[in-house]
C-alpha cells in the first residue's frame, strides 16, 4: 500500500478582482463556473501552481523553471529535462512535483514527432468560492492620457475560496519533496496566473490534511459556508460514517475550534501552521526520511 496525502484549504475572507485589461465591453471578468446551480467565482489549478513555483523560488528551492519580475518573463535551468536521463541524476523540485512535458513536430516530412514529459504527482483542484457571485462591478478612470479604456469597469467578489490538493509521495525523485509542498502550500500569500493579478491571501484559513492509504481524498471541497460561518459538514458525515478514519485528519484554524470537529478524535491545532507541523512529522516518519526532513 502507497501513502497518500490529501488536502483542503480555505483561504480568508477578502476581496477578489482582476487587474484592468483591454476585454470585450471594457469589464475585467472574474473566471466563472456553475456551481451546486449558482454562479460562483473561480481560480484555476494553473494559478496556484504558479504561485506555488514563485514562492519555491523566492524561498530558495532549486527550480528549474525561474520567473524573473523585470523580463515578465521565465526561464530554464535544464529544458531538456537532462537530470531524468539516469536514476541518480539532479532533478529540480518543481519538474518533481508538477511535472513536465514537451512536444516536438517531425523536423522532415515523415520524422515523427517526440514527447518529453512526466506527469505531476501533485493534483491540484480548481478553487470555487464558497458563496455565490452577486454580479458586483466596479467603475473606474485611468489617469493620464485618455483612450478608449480610459473608462472601465471591474467586476469583484467578496468571498473565500476553497480547494483540495492530492499526492502520493513514493510517486516522487526525492521523497522529502513532499514536504515543501506543505510549507509551500501554507504559505502562499498571493495567486495570480498570466498577466491580471490581484492581491488576495491564498493562504489557508482552515486546513484539513489528511495522510492515509486510503487512495480516495473524500474530503476535497468539504467546506461549506452560511452567513458567514464556515463548517464542515459533510467531513464530519463521512468520519462518523467511517469512510474517513478521524486519527489520519490534522484540522488547524477556526474550523478546528468547532465542537462538533474536537469530538470526531482528529488532530485539531488552533494555527493551520500547527497543522501542517503535525502532519509533515506524521509523514516523514511513514516514509522514514531522514532526520532534518520534517
Amino acid at each position: 500500500m502507497s501513502l497518500h496525502v490529501f488536502g483542503a484549504i480555505v483561504t480568508g475572507y477578502g476581496c477578489a478582482a482582476n487587474n484592468r485589461g483591454e476585454t470585450e465591453g471594457n469589464i475585467t471578468t472574474l473566471q466563472k463556473l456553475l456551481w451546486q446551480g449558482q454562479v460562483h467565482t473561480t481560480v484555476s489549478a494553473e494559478a496556484i501552481r504558479w504561485a506555488l513555483r514563485y514562492y519555491w523560488q523566492r524561498s530558495g528551492k532549486p527550480v528549474n523553471w525561474t520567473w524573473n519580475d523585470e523580463k515578465d518573463d521565465h526561464t530554464w535551468q535544464d529544458p531538456k529535462w537532462k537530470g531524468w536521463a539516469s536514476e541518480k541524476g539532479d532533478t529540480f523540485t518543481d519538474d518533481d512535483v508538477l511535472g513536465f512535458m514537451k512536444a516536438e513536430g517531425g523536423k522532415t516530412e515523415g520524422e515523427k514527432g517526440t514527447t518529453t514529459k512526466r506527469r505531476g504527482v501533485l493534483e491540484i483542484a480548481r478553487a470555487v468560492s464558497t458563496t455565490p457571485f452577486s454580479g458586483d462591478i466596479t467603475f473606474n478612470a485611468k489617469s493620464g492620457e485618455k483612450d478608449r479604456t480610459s473608462l472601465y469597469g471591474t467586476e469583484i467578489h467578496a468571498t473565500r475560496y476553497q480547494y483540495g490538493f492530492a499526492m502520493t509521495p513514493e510517486r516522487l525523485r526525492v521523497k522529502s519533496r513532499c514536504l515543501d509542498v506543505l510549507n509551500g502550500l501554507v504559505s502562499l500569500g498571493e495567486v495570480a496566473g498570466n498577466h491580471s493579478r490581484f492581491l488576495f491571501d491564498f493562504s489557508p484559513d482552515s486546513i484539513v490534511l489528511r495522510v492515509t492509504q486510503d487512495p480516495a481524498p473524500r474530503i476535497l471541497y468539504c467546506f461549506s459556508e452560511c452567513e458567514g460561518v464556515v463548517a464542515v459538514p459533510e467531513l464530519l458525515r463521512r468520519t462518523m460514517a467511517a469512510d474517513i478514519q478521524a486519527t489520519e485528519l490534522y484540522i488547524g484554524g477556526p474550523i478546528a475550534q468547532d465542537s462538533d470537529v474536537k469530538k470526531i478524535g482528529a488532530h485539531v491545532f488552533s494555527g493551520v501552521k500547527g497543522a501542517v507541523e503535525a502532519a509533515t512529522k506524521k509523514i516523514a516518519e511513514e516514509l522514514k526520511l531522514p532526520k532534518g526532513k520534517a
